[in-house]
């Protein structure tokens, strides 16, 4: 609903939502003041081919999930109003990556591509209200007593060229504009005003055009090639890392590390080369700061050509995964390709840095049925002591359990989740258990003196499915009692 707000809002006043409310765009403003107070004022790099990276990634996030369900004929979920939630913070990242997304799109990027580069090199949602603003008649409009002194473009973090555009149309007519009104207070002569006027594929043609422009570019064509093929190559390297890194943090490094990459090249290539603020190069020397840059850049390609291979053999093992759904349970074509699974997986553990919940998920589920129980339980535990709020591992891990009639050490799995998160499943869980007297209520009564209402959930759940059971309705209306 925020998001058709926002659209809609964009649709008549342009994006006043960018300029004004999104977080990153105060994130990189944020990083942009910071670097002033360095004397440092990176200027916009200009990319033909990363500008297109917005409209990708939009594609990816809010066109392709649609399409392929459609092309593998699977229904539609169904629509459902959920205005409210439990766990406000449970499909956002982690504190870590939380600030290395912030970090890389909010500061590195503006460091390296000028203010508000992940705007405009990696905002799949910038891509969006940037169409949806050409049609919006509100803009940055100018009156006659503009001179076209060009302090407009000097203030705009937005990398629009205002004074240019506006001599030539009468108003800012690029998509890029915030609308966060620098210009306007800017201006010397008070020329600059947001007002109302037709959308700009009606009033181009009607104004004439009283500057002849021409857009310059940081990039040859060879260049820009090499800058698309490389980022394509890192976002396959860290889209979904460890299980771990977002879509939005996988497109700001890949942006970066294409960037890094052609720049070292130059360095390499080139007698004299100076990159925003430093010195890189001189009479075929590298400087001190050429050197320190050569170094980052070469560091920031050996990561990303080892994140590659690290997610490629984890996508591999998915894959693998995946095929043996299909096949028949039981069959040497499954087994064989669980075989594959659980190869690939491993590869990318060793060569990995860090602990991958995800992995461990997936490979212990596959020795489950690989029949491996003692490396499958090391690897779902694990999983869950990595990420003790997801209950996938958890759920798994317990079925695996009360399945060797190990029912105690199953339902110490769920009370360890149930205690950080309220999990439906693993109240139902455990209520069965109960019910089936697997688990003696007396556990989930000690479980209550940590959290009682959960506990009180899961008596219920259980009083439901068996409504004679006396043991439980005795301690669920000693919990009611005490609560009273």
């Amino acid at each position: 609903l925020l998001f058709v707000g926002a659209i809609l809002l964009t649709l008549v006043v342009g994006r006043f939502f960018c300029g004004w409310v999104c977080h990153l765009v105060a994130y990189q403003d944020a990083a942009a003041w910071l670097l002033a107070k360095f004397k440092l004022r990176p200027r916009p790099i200009r990319s033909r081919l990363l500008m297109l990276v917005p409209a990708y990634a939009a594609i990816d996030m809010f066109v392709a999930p649609t399409v392929a369900r459609w092309l593998a004929d699977k229904p539609a979920p169904e629509l459902a109003w959920h205005l409210a939630t439990n766990d406000l913070w449970e499909r956002f990242p982690g504190p870590g990556m939380a600030a290395l997304t912030l970090l890389v799109d909010g500061a590195l990027l503006v460091w390296w591509l000028g203010a508000k580069g992940f705007c405009t090199y990696g905002c799949p949602y910038g891509a969006i209200f940037g169409l949806v603003d050409r049609a919006a008649p509100g803009r940055i409009r100018v009156t006659d007593a503009c001179e076209g002194c060009g302090h407009c473009t000097a203030v705009c973090t937005s990398n629009v060229r205002v004074h240019e555009e506006v001599a030539r149309y009468g108003e800012v007519v690029d998509s890029g504009c915030m609308k966060c009104m620098d210009c306007v207070s800017a201006c010397p002569k008070d020329a600059l005003y947001f007002g109302f006027a037709k959308s700009v594929e009606r009033a181009a043609p009607a104004l004439p055009a009283r500057v002849a422009t021409k857009r310059t570019w940081d990039f040859s064509w060879p260049e820009e090639l090499a800058l698309a093929a490389l980022f394509a190559g890192a976002l396959f390297a860290f889209r979904g890392l460890y299980g771990a890194v977002p879509f939005l943090l996988a497109i700001g490094l890949a942006v970066a590390t294409a960037l890094a990459c052609v720049l070292g090249a130059r360095a390499l290539a080139r007698r004299e080369l100076r990159f925003q603020h430093a010195q890189w190069k001189r009479d075929g020397r590298f400087t001190a700061s050429g050197g320190v840059g050569l170094a980052c850049c070469a560091a920031l390609a050996a990561f990303t050509a080892h994140a590659g291979w690290v997610n490629g053999h984890e996508r591999a093992g998915t894959r693998a995964l995946e095929r043996a759904a299909k096949l028949q349970r039981g069959s040497q074509p499954r087994a064989r390709e669980l075989e594959r699974a659980v190869e690939e997986l491993d590869r990318a553990e060793r060569a990995g840095l860090f602990a991958n919940a995800a992995l461990l998920n997936k490979r212990g589920q596959a020795e489950i049925e690989l029949g491996r129980r003692a490396q499958a339980e090391r690897d779902l535990r694990a999983a869950c002591e990595r990420e003790p709020q997801w209950e996938t591992p958890h759920f798994a891990l317990a079925a695996m359990l009360a399945t060797d009639e190990r029912f105690g050490a199953a339902a110490d799995v769920l009370l360890a989740l149930l205690e950080r998160r309220d999990s439906a499943g693993a109240t139902a869980r455990l209520a069965t258990a109960v019910a089936r007297e697997d688990v003696p209520v007396a556990r989930i009564s000690a479980f209550a003196a940590r959290q009682r209402e959960r506990a009180a959930a899961v008596l219920e759940r259980a009083l439901e499915l068996r409504p004679d059971l006396a043991a439980a309705r005795d301690a669920l209306t000693a919990l009611r009692s005490a609560r009273d």
